[in-house]
């Protein structure tokens, strides 16, 4: 399919840098928005046409509903995420990490029923909306959130840890964990990916949608539950799987 339009809401995070990159060199792509509570540097574009690209930034507080339907964006990518150092306390995680990615995914839905919408997310390894893990229990209640939103398809990505992350501060734990992973990955394709085969892999998926998701992939579905539709999941293995695809 060809002339369709993409939504990217958090591009400036550690995948998102890539995903907005991979999306704006994509012929298949007409028209790609990039939503957020900044833009990304021009310095990052470097060597990307992004004459089809269009920023805005928003505040994730007071969304204007009617500017993001006008998009009429064919799938909505969200990479937005933070962490509780980053927003400074659990409650402010949570605004940020769930609140402001389900009420940004419900801004962007058309509000026509004769546009099919994909939704395609970034959520977290171990996701699971039961757990006692702030990051994946946000992470689980998330993914249930947005597939109560009635996109016609829900791609929620599984990752493992993130190798390659370009980060704004320094984490000594992730440094340590990226070190045990990287000697795990070659062992074992479940415990991390890096963040440009994951971007490829998140943009692929938008493409293809559920139905076009090759086996390799092994794709996983959520069950639907206390309104929530049932949704696509793909781990970190099924990630690089489909990185491998292009």
């Amino acid at each position: 399919m060809s002339g369709q339009t993409a939504l990217l809401i958090g591009a400036t995070g550690a995948t998102g840098r890539h995903v907005l990159r991979e999306l704006l060199k994509d012929p298949q792509f007409t028209r790609v928005g990039e939503f957020g509570r900044r833009s990304l540097p021009e310095s990052e574009l470097h060597g990307v046409d992004t004459s089809k690209l269009q920023r805005k930034v928003v505040d994730f507080e007071k969304l204007d509903e009617k500017e993001w339907k006008e998009g009429r964006w064919d799938i909505v990518y969200i990479t937005l995420g933070t962490t509780r150092n980053q927003a400074g306390s659990a409650e402010a995680f949570e605004k940020i990490d769930r609140e402001y990615v389900i009420n940004a995914a419900k801004a962007a839905k058309s509000t026509d029923p004769s546009h099919h919408q994909r939704l395609v997310y970034l959520s977290s390894g171990g996701a699971n909306a039961s757990s006692s893990f702030l990051y994946t229990r946000s992470k689980g209640l998330t993914e249930r959130g947005l597939a109560s939103l009635g996109y016609s398809d829900f791609i929620a990505f599984q990752p493992g840890v993130l190798a390659g992350a370009q980060r704004g501060e320094s984490r000594m734990a992730e440094t340590v964990a990226g070190w045990v992973t990287g000697v795990l990955s070659h062992v074992t394709s479940s415990v991390q990916i890096h963040v440009a085969d994951l971007a490829r892999s998140i943009v692929t998926a938008g493409k293809l949608g559920t139905a076009g998701l090759p086996k390799s992939v092994s794709a996983g579905q959520a069950p639907a539950q206390e309104g929530a539709s049932a949704y696509t999941t793909i781990s970190n293995a099924g990630a690089i799987a489909l990185s491998k695809e292009n």
